[in-house]
Order: C-alpha cells, then sequence, then structure tokens
C-alpha cells in the first residue's frame, strides 16, 4: 500500500474510529496489515491487533517485525495468546520464539497446550539454520493404501489447518516417505484408484534431512521448482515440509549474507537501524583492522621504490589508475565465480578450466586496455614514449594477474572450506593492488635501469 493509505489509516486510529478501522483493515492483505502495525506507536498496537478478525490476526502476526510480536505477547492475556499460538502454523510461532527473550519463550509456551508445546520445543531443540529449524508439520500426508475420493475427502476435512495442499506426501505404515502427489493428479483421476497407482515413486524422491543445511533446501527448490520440499529423519520418516515462502526468505537471508561478506562485513541478523551503533561497529572494525594491517605491503612496495619515482615522477601520476583497473578487473571475476560456486555451475574441479577462460577474456580485455591507454597518453602527455610504454605495459600484465586472483581467491577459499564471498572487494582490491604496484615497478626498473 502507498503511504497515504497508511497516513488515512493513522487518522482513524488517532480519532478512535475503531468500527470504521476495522472494517477497512478486514478488506487488506495480511502483508500490508502487518506493515501498517510495525508503523505506528506502541500505544496503538495492542488495540489494533486486537480489532483484527480472529481469521487473519495470527497470519498477520507472523509477517510482524520481532520488537511488535514482542510488544504484543507481552501485553494480552493467556487466554488470547493461547489462541493466537494455536492458530498460528508452527515453524511461524518457532522463527518468533527464537528472536525473543528467555521470560517471552517461556510466557508463550506455558499459554500454549502439551501437545503444541512438545511439538515447538522438539523443533526449538534443531541447529539454527537446518532444515529441521525451519520446516513445518503441517503437510497433507496419505497412506498409499488409499483410494483418490478417500484422499480427497481426508484432505476435506484436515486441510484448512495444512500450510499447503498442492502437493502431497505418500507415507507407509511406518511413516516413510514412499512418493510424492499433486492435488492436480488426485482430481484428476477416477475416484476408486489407489494412491500407490498414481503417486511419483519412479524418479527419484527429491527430499532433505533434518539436519541439512538451509542454503541446500534453497538450493534443491531452486534446482527441481519445487514448492515446498519434504524433511525426512535418519529413517526417511517424513517429519514435516519446507514450504517456498520459506525457502524465497532462505534465499533472501543468504544473498544479503553473501553481500555483507563480499564487503568484509561481519553479518548482522537484525536490520540497518535495529543494529546498535556498537554492534555495527564491531561488524566492521576487525576487517578494517586486517586490510588496514595488509596495505603495509603495498606501503613497503612503494617505500622501496623511492629513488625510482623520485626519478620518474610521471610514474606516481599513473598508479591510482592502475591500482583502479587492477581491482574493478579482479572484483568482475570473483563476482562471477562466487555466483556460479553459489548456484552450483562452478565446481573445485572446474578450477583450470576457469582460469583458462579467464586468461583468453583477459588477453582480449587487457590488449583492449593497454592501446587505448598509450593512445591517451600520446594524446594527454606529461612523459616520454619509454614511460607511456611502461605504464601500458604495466596495464596489460596488472589485467591478466587481476583476472587470475580473481578466479583463484574464491575457488581456493571453497577448497579450504570457507565463504568464497569473503575473497571479494576489499580483501580482493588489497592483494591486487599489492601484486599490480609489484608488476608495474618491475617493469619500470627492467626498462630505465638498463
Amino acid at each position: 500500500m502507498e503511504e497515504k493509505d497508511f497516513e488515512a489509516l493513522q487518522d482513524l486510529l488517532e480519532n478512535n474510529r475503531f468500527n470504521v478501522l476495522h472494517a477497512v483493515l478486514k478488506e487488506m492483505n495480511s502483508v500490508d496489515i502487518a506493515d501498517f502495525l510495525d508503523g505506528i506507536d506502541d500505544k496503538f498496537l495492542v488495540a489494533t491487533f486486537r480489532i483484527l478478525p480472529k481469521d487473519v490476526s495470527a497470519e498477520v502476526f507472523s509477517y510482524m517485525d520481532t520488537d511488535s510480536q514482542e510488544h504484543i505477547v507481552r501485553s494480552i492475556t493467556d487466554s488470547e495468546l493461547h489462541r493466537l499460538v494455536e492458530d498460528m502454523y508452527i515453524d511461524d510461532t518457532v522463527d518468533f520464539l527464537e528472536d525473543v527473550p528467555a521470560n517471552v519463550v517461556t510466557r508463550v509456551l506455558k499459554a500454549t497446550d502439551a501437545k503444541t508445546r512438545e511439538t515447538i520445543n522438539r523443533f526449538l531443540n534443531y541447529a539454527e539454520d537446518t532444515a529441521g529449524s525451519i520446516m513445518t508439520t503441517e503437510m497433507v500426508q496419505l497412506h498409499t493404501y488409499l483410494n483418490a475420493e478417500q484422499a480427497i475427502e481426508q484432505i476435506r476435512k484436515t486441510g484448512v489447518d495444512k500450510e499447503t495442499i498442492y502437493t502431497c506426501y505418500c507415507i507407509d505404515d511406518k511413516r516413510h516417505l514412499v512418493g510424492i502427489l499433486d492435488l492436480k493428479d488426485l482430481l484428476l483421476c477416477e475416484p476408486k484408484t489407489l494412491l500407490s497407482e498414481i503417486m511419483d515413486d519412479e524418479k527419484q524422491i527429491i527430499s532433505v534431512k533434518t539436519s541439512d543445511d538451509q542454503e541446500a533446501v534453497a538450493d534443491l527448490a531452486r534446482k527441481y521448482d519445487l514448492l515446498s520440499v519434504p524433511v525426512t529423519d535418519k529413517e526417511n520418516r517424513l517429519v514435516g515440509i519446507i514450504t517456498i515462502d520459506d525457502i524465497v526468505d532462505i534465499i533472501e537471508e543468504e544473498n544479503t549474507e553473501d553481500f555483507e561478506k563480499m564487503a568484509l562485513l561481519n553479518p548482522s541478523d537484525d536490520t540497518y537501524l535495529k543494529t546498535g551503533v556498537f554492534r555495527m561497529s564491531k561488524n566492521r572494525i576487525i576487517w578494517l583492522v586486517i586490510l588496514m594491517v595488509s596495505a603495509t605491503l603495498t606501503g613497503q612496495i612503494i617505500s622501496r621504490k623511492q629513488a625510482l619515482l623520485a626519478d620518474f615522477a610521471f610514474l606516481i601520476s599513473a598508479m591510482p589508475m592502475l591500482m583502479g583497473t587492477g581491482g574493478n578487473a579482479g572484483s568482475q571475476v570473483s563476482t562471477l565465480i562466487i555466483r556460479g560456486l553459489a548456484l552450483g555451475e562452478i565446481k573445485i574441479r572446474d578450477y583450470f578450466r576457469v582460469v583458462f577462460k579467464e586468461l583468453r577474456v583477459a588477453f582480449c580485455c587487457a590488449t583492449v586496455l593497454a592501446v587505448l591507454n598509450f593512445l591517451r597518453l600520446l594524446i594527454v602527455g606529461g612523459g616520454d614514449i619509454p614511460q607511456y610504454l611502461i605504464v601500458s605495459a604495466a596495464m596489460f600484465a596488472t589485467v591478466i594477474i587481476a583476472n587470475i586472483i580473481g578466479c583463484t581467491l574464491p575457488i581456493l577459499a571453497r577448497l579450504v572450506k570457507l565463504d568464497p564471498a569473503l575473497m571479494a572487494g576489499p580483501l580482493l582490491s588489497t592483494i591486487v593492488d599489492a601484486a599490480t604496484l609489484s608488476i608495474y615497478f618491475a617493469i619500470a626498473q627492467f626498462v630505465l635501469m638498463r
């Protein structure tokens, strides 16, 4: 919704026109309602939440930010809290409980019945960022001895409490996952056809284990175009599913984490405005110190060539251009390699193929840049022909080396079990800068000191 629409709702709220506000809210999308509630003052939050239609309040709550959720839980009665938790999907409840203080978790668990409490505790025991911690148990599971008519009737009775009914999971008497069935196939087949005859069990059943990393779940869903991914235990018993909305959240979370690592920031679970100054400083300072210390190498290279620089001042003016070009070239390559590794398009065993390809690309780019740079220097002036040749030759060599470094570091990081995203941005630039200056001065010394 647009900002002006929220302002109109705010006016209704401040003028105590709750009847009108209720009528407007019940026609809105749950996501928009959550956005509106997140933006209002805490003194209005609980009163507004209470006027929501009962059939949407739990869904709205699941979309709200953690601070608003916590304020509501602390403010409502035990009976209201019990009804709210019972109406929420288990995975949404667990997501909320993982982000709030222990006293809030205790109150929520006390307000639930024994069965729900047992399920929540089981989910909370799964390691963070694993398939078990993000799955839901609200899925359609059908025994293979049912026929289509019986299965549809079962879905009618239980489907209202399920997070999705588009994909059904077929199990045997021991709850082993033995097949997958699309709702479309179920509706279109003959009523008396057994599920064992129509379920998809001839090809590989795509599933994950409870201990699998959430990134592996997202990769599977993306690779096979799945709306949900079944989760099984060590004995291949079906214990839950991960739906597309959670998969999208995983992809967004992993991409954000990669962007932060590429900028050499320690990832933060909170949004920018909710991250404290000291926490943000802590996330940045470690790598800033590392980069500052590593820049000593660049300084040492320059200081050792002071005599050369003193005699040929023109060479100093070309240093920023060479270092910038090298950093840009390396960043271009590393970005492509990091993305390829993340998508599974590039494997460690492909290293030499990647290097051979990047050498050819680098040769093309380096030749064009070196020629254009030489022509530019002829026009701009400031030095002599030998110096122009030195800078252009250094440009050619820099692009070649930068491309090799840019494709090597991410693959090397993957080989030693580090996140390839670390090998991008400032860290890559620092390494390429040192290599660029070493090449530059080596060429200059060879040409001018003979």
